[in-house]
């Protein structure tokens, strides 16, 4: 039998390790993908004036916005593998993918809100204003964003 004894504090502060936490609830999934968009948006926040104010004016746009992929990436996969973890979702596909779709709705209705106002432009002004290759990588970037959670319990379940 196995003990629970040694995880660590907080570590199923969300799910709860009995034979229902196969069988989450939406609250439990929208709380996941909740924090795994806070976690995210919040180096989003930290990096973005980095790339703004010093990678663009040196690099260019592209490359400026290239740069700041990897250590996008890096948060993104942190943050679903400690999300996880501390709300201890289970690795089950409609959890994982349920929490990483609800990140992606809210990243993006702040991402549109937010620059939209700030730049005073349209959706399709947005999306068409992008550089084509920069902006292909940050399209695949949200779509890793939201399968991310399932990816990492991949990994979690040989563990």
């Amino acid at each position: 039998m196995l003990s629970h004894s040694n995880q660590q504090p907080g570590l199923n502060a969300g799910f709860s390790p009995t034979a229902e936490s196969s069988r989450p609830n939406l609250r439990e999934v929208i709380k996941s993908g909740l924090l795994y968009f806070a976690v995210v948006f919040g180096v989003g926040c930290v990096l973005g004036p980095i790339r703004i104010l010093w990678a663009i004016p040196h690099f260019g746009v592209r490359l400026g916005e290239l740069l700041e992929m990897p250590f996008m990436l890096v948060a993104i996969i942190f943050a679903a593998r400690w999300v996880t973890r501390r709300l201890a979702v289970p690795p089950l596909l409609w959890a994982r993918l349920g929490m990483g779709a609800i990140a992606l709705f809210i990243l993006l209705v702040a991402e549109f809100g937010l620059v939209l106002q700030l730049r005073g432009l349209s959706v399709v002004e947005y999306v068409t204003s992008r550089d084509p290759v920069s902006g292909a990588v940050y399209y695949a970037m949200l779509c890793i964003f939201a399968v991310m959670p399932w990816l990492v319990a991949q990994g979690q379940i040989s563990e």
